[in-house]
């Protein structure tokens, strides 16, 4: 009797050890049910689920930001939360001040969030340190990689308080902001990768002070995994696609044909339709100098 109620009380402890995100993070939630019955002679365990994630199976490379670079990706592609809210991560008033887009004729494939230099960085939810070093362009980066697929990037750091392969609990402190890399101006960089690919946070995140999940199941296409579709200078508008069929339907209506009106200029036609003008352009095979004739039909393509 003694000897199995040892057994019990070490098991039990093993299962809380994990939940608790420590160094067997390959545990990503354990939905414990245990019924002991026990009298002089005997006690019974009975487990309803364990489930275990081992995120750091695969791809895993603490020495490159993107270590998916074969990975094939099958869209629309389907995400899912187990929370409705996710861990602000800055400590205040979340000010976007450079959205994801097109942006000065190159990709800003995240966004950027004022904060001083020193301020603390956060991060957004559970995971396992996959790379905490210096990355060209981003400066000091941290890039965690989470249970669902994700990876969330945290770049232009001035000083690192985590390490490659620790495991990491939402809202732990991750470093401290800064201007290094590519920064004019202290902010943190923000990223949402799926296997490599950047996604609009936007489309998946509130950045305001609710720190709202927009669902816990979302689908993805692509058109939120091109920032030359979107413009860094405003906020997309966002149609969530929350079932498999929504997405399929929503591939028929990327792209529609726009009549030149009096008076149109690629800007207006850019800003009118949501679409960056280098979008426009590319679509359409012109240039931004092209003169648009009234009556000329453009391809709009989202």
């Amino acid at each position: 009797m003694k000897s199995r109620l040892a057994y019990l009380l070490s098991l039990l402890s093993l299962v809380a050890y994990a939940q608790k995100g420590s160094d067997l993070n390959i545990v990503d939630r354990i939905d414990l049910s245990a019924i002991i019955k026990h009298d002089t002679t005997s006690v019974e365990i009975e487990f309803d689920t364990i489930t275990a994630v081992d995120i750091k199976a695969t791809h895993w490379d603490p020495t490159v930001y993107n270590p998916y670079k074969n990975e094939l990706i099958v869209f629309p592609l389907q995400l899912t939360f187990k929370d409705s809210t996710y861990a602000s991560p800055i400590g205040k008033t979340k000010v976007v001040t450079s959205r994801y887009g097109w942006r000065k004729g190159r990709a800003h494939k995240g966004i950027d969030i004022d904060l001083v230099t020193g301020d603390s960085v956060f991060a957004m939810f559970d995971g396992v340190v996959r790379l905490a070093r210096y990355s060209k362009g981003h400066g000091r980066t941290v890039i965690l990689r989470h249970y669902n697929g994700l990876e969330t990037v945290y770049a232009h750091l001035s000083k690192y308080g985590v390490k490659e392969n620790d495991s990491i609990q939402r809202g732990q402190y991750l470093g401290k902001g800064g201007t290094s890399g590519n920064a004019r101006g202290s902010h943190l960089h923000l990223v949402i990768n799926y296997k490599g690919v950047s996604i609009n946070p936007e489309y998946l995140f509130e950045f305001n002070d609710t720190n709202t999940i927009r669902a816990n199941t979302i689908w993805v296409t692509k058109q939120w995994t091109r920032p030359y579709v979107h413009n860094s200078k405003r906020q997309s508008k966002i149609d969530l696609l929350l079932t498999e069929e929504d997405a399929i339907a929503s591939l028929q209506k990327q792209r529609k044909i726009y009549v030149v009106k009096r008076g149109d200029t690629l800007s207006r036609i850019s800003a009118r339709n949501n679409v960056s003008i280098a979008t426009l352009c590319k679509t359409n095979s012109i240039k931004r100098n092209s003169v648009i004739k009234i009556g000329q039909k453009l391809v709009i393509e989202k």
